[in-house]
């Protein structure tokens, strides 16, 4: 599979099937790359981000760290480090579907955590609260053109944005797993942004209305 094809909305009658149908559709994808060219697309998305004036206004970049399936942001944890920027990536709260993000200040800080996902060692690093001045990477198996995704079923990240409505969002996704459109509920926070390997697209907000 090259790209995802979700079903037309019209068409949709259960909607954790259609989810459930594109999250397989999404790690297909993904884990249909070569190492080679997830590299070469991981290098394209982080070009973009740094280059963007979203990333070079920042002061606080906040980010997950990538398993092997995602975008890589390893190299963007160590870039915005190396431009002394304070880079903060999310602990899940035990017993909860909400998490907190951890200042840190270098992969040292990270430990094996919820999912087999690296996080922050709350010992060794400062919980963040203000981010006025944050741009937040987000993840997403999928993306569509008004910056509304598909996760991963958990609601960290549905959460933490609906409790942050401000933040500065922007979403990174291979151009094999974007679509015009996604399915996506009324109160669902859209991507300020949407990076992919091929394009930077800033999203208006009243594309999303």
């Amino acid at each position: 599979m090259d790209k995802i094809t979700p079903i037309p909305s019209e068409n949709v009658s259960d909607i954790r099937e259609y989810k459930k149908d594109l999250r397989a559709q999404c790690k297909a994808v993904r884990n249909g790359m070569s190492p080679e060219a997830k590299a070469a697309r991981d290098t394209g998305i982080f070009e973009r981000i740094i280059a963007s004036s979203a990333y070079k206004q920042a002061s606080i970049i906040l980010t997950y760290v990538s398993t092997d399936i995602e975008v890589d942001t390893k190299r963007l944890i160590q870039k915005a480090l190396e431009d002394k920027k304070r880079v903060a990536v999310p602990r899940c709260i035990d017993g909860t579907r909400d998490m907190d993000f951890y200042f840190i200040k270098g992969m040292d800080d990270l430990e094996n955590g919820s999912f087999g996902v690296l996080e922050p060692v709350p010992s060794k690093c400062v919980k963040a609260y203000a981010f006025e001045t944050a741009l937040c990477i987000i993840p997403g198996l999928a993306f569509d053109m008004q910056g509304f995704r598909l996760g991963y079923g958990k609601g960290y990240y549905d959460r933490f944005l609906s409790a942050h409505p401000r933040l500065v969002k922007m979403g990174i996704c291979y151009c094999s797993c974007t679509c015009n459109e996604l399915i996506h509920g009324r109160y669902d926070i859209g991507a300020d942004y949407l990076v992919t390997e091929k394009y930077l697209r800033r999203i208006a907000k009243e594309r999303r209305n």
